[in-house]
This record gives C-alpha cells, sequence and structure tokens, in this order.
C-alpha cells in the first residue's frame, strides 16, 4: 500500500465554489473593504516588494500574462488571460489563478482561484486609489462599460468612497440590464443611460472599464469637465486605451508601476517623459494627492503583481479556522529528502 501523503505534502487550495462562500459568509463589501486597507498597507511598504512588469505573451486575440512579486519573506504570482472575444463563445474575458509560497523554503502555502479574486481586488485597488484622489464627498459615479467587472466597481466604491448613486452605459443595452438588475438590491441608486454623455451628466467620479483590444476614445476631451476624477481601468495592454489623448494632457496622473503602465495604460501615446505619480507615493505621503477642488485626477490603472500578493495574503488568513478551502497533495514529501525516487517505487508496491 502507497505511504500516505504527510501534512508538509498539502498545500490549501480555494475553489471558485469556496471563494463564493467565502464571500458571501464575509459580506462583499467587507471583504472589498478589507482588500483595500491590505492592499493600501502593502503600498506603504512598497520599496521592500521585487517589482517588474507582468511577463506578457500576446496574439492576435488576446494576452496571457504571469504576474510575480515578493516582500522577501513570501513570494506570489499570478496566471491571468485576457481574450475579449471570449464573450462571444460563451467565456470569460478574464480567468485567473494565483499561488503563494514562503520564501525561506520555497514550498507553496496556498493555491487559489484569482477569476473571482481579481475583480474583487481591482474593485478594491480602484476605489482605494478614489479615496486619496477624488474630490471630497463624491456621491455620484458614471459607470462606462458594464461588463464583468462593473458590479464589482460600484460596490467598491459604495463601500470604501460613499458612492450612493451610479450612472450606467454600455454600448451593450443588454449588459447595462444586466448590471442594473444586480445591483438592484445594493443600496444604490442605479440610472440606465443610453450614451456616455448621458451617463456623464452630474458625474463626480467617472470609471471606464471596456474591454476590446483596440485603441478606441470611449471619453472625448468635451465630455469630461473640470473637477472629477477618472478611474481608468480597460487600458490594460499595449494598443489598449480609452481616453482621448487631450484628456490626459489635462489630468494630474497616477500610476501604480510607470515601466508597466508605460507599455499597458492609457499613457501609451503620450512621452515616455511625461510626469506622472506613482500612487504608493501619495499613500505613504512623499507625493500629493488631489490639491485642487477644479483639478482633474486619473488613475491610470492597470493592475500591478503587488495588488494580487496582497489579495493572496488576505484570503490566507481569512480561510483559517474555516472550511472554505481543501487540501491539494501537492509537495511530494519523500521520508528521505534525497530519496524521492524511493518514494515513487514504493507507491507501487
Amino acid at each position: 500500500m502507497p505511504p500516505s501523503p504527510s501534512e508538509l505534502a498539502y498545500v490549501p487550495f480555494v475553489s471558485v465554489e469556496n471563494m463564493m462562500g467565502l464571500v458571501h459568509q464575509i459580506g462583499i463589501e467587507k471583504v472589498l473593504c478589507d482588500l483595500a486597507d491590505a492592499i493600501e498597507a502593502d503600498f506603504k511598504r512598497w520599496e521592500l516588494f521585487d517589482k517588474t512588469p507582468r511577463v506578457a505573451s500576446h496574439s492576435a486575440v488576446g494576452v496571457i500574462e504571469l504576474m510575480p512579486t515578493s516582500d522577501g519573506e513570501m513570494y506570489g504570482f499570478k496566471y491571468v488571460n485576457g481574450h475579449p472575444k471570449n464573450t462571444k463563445e460563451g467565456l470569460q474575458t478574464v480567468t485567473a489563478f494565483g499561488l503563494l509560497a514562503d520564501v525561506d523554503t520555497g514550498y507553496p502555502k496556498l493555491l487559489s482561484e484569482m477569476t473571482l479574486l481579481t475583480a474583487l481586488r481591482t474593485a478594491a485597488s480602484s476605489a482605494m486609489a478614489a479615496r486619496h484622489l477624488a474630490p471630497k464627498g463624491a456621491r455620484i459615479m458614471a459607470m462606462i462599460g458594464n461588463g464583468a467587472q462593473s458590479e464589482f466597481q460600484c460596490l467598491a466604491f459604495k463601500a470604501i468612497c460613499g458612492i450612493d448613486t451610479v450612472r450606467l452605459y454600455d454600448i451593450d443595452p443588454s449588459a447595462t440590464a444586466r448590471c442594473a438588475a444586480n445591483l438592484k438590491r445594493h443600496g444604490l441608486k442605479v440610472v440606465s443611460c443610453t450614451s456616455g454623455q448621458e451617463a456623464m451628466e452630474g458625474a463626480e467620479i467617472i470609471t471606464t472599464c471596456t474591454a476590446d483590444k483596440q485603441n478606441a476614445t470611449i471619453l472625448t476631451d468635451n465630455m469630461v469637465g473640470s473637477g472629477v476624477h477618472i478611474n481608468a481601468i480597460g487600458g490594460d495592454c499595449p494598443g489598449k486605451t480609452e481616453l482621448h489623448r487631450d484628456i490626459l494632457l489635462r489630468s494630474e496622473i497616477f500610476v501604480e508601476y510607470p515601466p508597466q503602465t508605460r507599455i499597458e495604460g492609457e499613457i501609451q501615446p503620450l512621452e515616455d517623459d511625461h510626469p506622472v505619480t506613482e500612487l504608493w507615493e501619495v499613500i505613504s505621503g512623499k507625493a500629493k494627492g488631489r490639491t485642487d477642488a477644479k483639478q482633474i485626477t486619473l488613475f491610470d490603472s492597470v493592475g500591478f503583481a503587488i495588488e494580487d500578493f496582497s489579495a493572496l495574503r488576505y484570503v490566507l488568513t481569512a480561510i483559517k479556522g474555516t472550511s472554505w478551502f481543501s487540501n491539494l497533495d501537492m509537495v511530494a514529501d519523500p521520508d528521505d529528502p534525497r530519496d524521492l525516487f524511493g518514494m515513487f517505487e514504493r507507491a507501487n508496491q
């Protein structure tokens, strides 16, 4: 009879089913607030982390990426894809999974789905940035692009920034209808709009989140007045943007990691030396955020590995003492660490 796996062989795995159960048990708005706090705490120790632009493999129909980082104690990475054409085939645009490992031993400590978790952490990151950059007392947000990320964004801005009204627009009216229906029971005033211009009426925060892999102009310069905060999350790979260049030139621009954002973000059309402020510097008090009520602030968010690291660490803590994970026999653990083949042979006896 083959030997049973030891405790060292097992790695906690959070499936999609268990992730949903965990979030429902805690409460989605509480999870979004907790994630925002976890991400902000890690941004305050930004300088401790390994930082590199994500490793991307582009094709004509999408992109597959690896996003690694480490704080010197834990190592984490996320695998994620982005395939806008997938929805027409009944598939998700984005799927993801991630892993945390102990730097001292290299042993994995957590394997988790990250399709749902990425949606949660992206929304939490957006709202975390907005609480440093958005106009004080902002209550109305325009949500341009009502795809899979939109409800998470709306709930994060409600829970973290106090938004009470969302104005929705998508070129696909059925997407807007679905988003409005999903938000109906979550305490927000939801206004469905028939154009981007209509959605912008009265909005103090503008979130753009469209999926087409192209240089598109979702917001034109005349649509954006003074004193707003723009949360631009749709531009996230080379050749994919949402904002007219003139909006960028009127805005104070805040980014996660400039070497990655200049390749993938809204600032692709600008000169390489165009001034931007790193968000971690604002959070740490090393740079200023919004300084003027009439200022346009722009968070050019492409998603960065440290945000995923924070989310995975949060999940690792949150599952302790719960049943929202399963143990995977994932690490070979022979009685003698030099006798891996002997363990293999005994499994056949």
